[in-house]
C-alpha cells in the first residue's frame, strides 16, 4: 500500500494535461490584457464625450431676431 501511494504521489503528470493547463493560462492572460485594454479604451471614449459636451455647453446660443 505504501509503495502504492509513493507512486501515486511521485508520479510524472500527464504531458497532455500540463500541455492544457499552459494553454489555459497564457489564454487567460491574454484574455486579462484585452480586458485590461477595453477599459482603457472605454475611459478615454467616456473623457472624449465629456469633453465634447462641456465644448457644446459653452457655445454661446444664437439670437433670433
Amino acid at each position: 500500500m505504501a509503495k502504492a501511494l509513493l507512486g501515486y504521489v511521485g508520479a510524472v503528470p500527464d504531458r497532455r494535461l500540463v500541455d492544457e493547463v499552459t494553454f489555459l493560462r497564457s489564454r487567460v492572460r491574454d484574455l486579462e490584457a484585452e480586458v485590461a485594454r477595453l477599459r482603457t479604451d472605454r475611459e478615454s471614449t467616456s473623457t472624449d464625450l465629456e469633453r465634447g459636451l462641456r465644448q457644446l455647453s459653452e457655445l454661446s446660443e444664437p439670437v433670433l431676431a
